[in-house]
């Protein structure tokens, strides 16, 4: 929490550069995913800007609400890094639909699959 606490206080200083720091502090497999996710957000959403969100990169909308954020797996000491999208996104599909996508790589068939998720939760 006193991350967050800085993250809320530091407001909205050097989001990119915060993400960047972050990501550069990651295991080398998180880190590579991770860079390559902030270069596709950027290119599909570039509406949406930058910034930490408990401690992980995260994208926010105008409103400053996290719609997408990135978690390495060394985190939680998970085997698998988590890309998850909040409840201010248009993901809806019926009445269950996936928020988090487990990532291991990234390879073009899940990056054109991110690009797809970027494009509709911010329509």
């Amino acid at each position: 929490m006193r991350e967050r606490t800085r993250e809320l206080e530091a407001g909205k200083a050097d989001g990119e550069g915060e993400v960047l720091a972050k990501i550069a502090g990651t295991s080398e497999r998180n880190r590579s995913m991770a860079k390559r996710l902030h270069e596709i957000i950027k290119a599909s959403a570039p509406s949406l800007t930058p910034r930490t969100w408990y401690g992980m990169p995260a994208y926010a909308d105008e409103d400053g609400d996290v719609v997408c954020h990135f978690q390495p797996a060394e985190k939680f000491k998970t085997r698998y890094a988590p890309l998850g999208f909040s409840d201010k996104t248009n993901l809806d599909e019926g009445s269950v639909w996936p928020n988090f996508f487990a990532l291991k790589e990234l390879t073009a068939p899940d990056e054109a699959k991110i690009r797809a998720l970027l494009k509709k939760a911010i329509s």
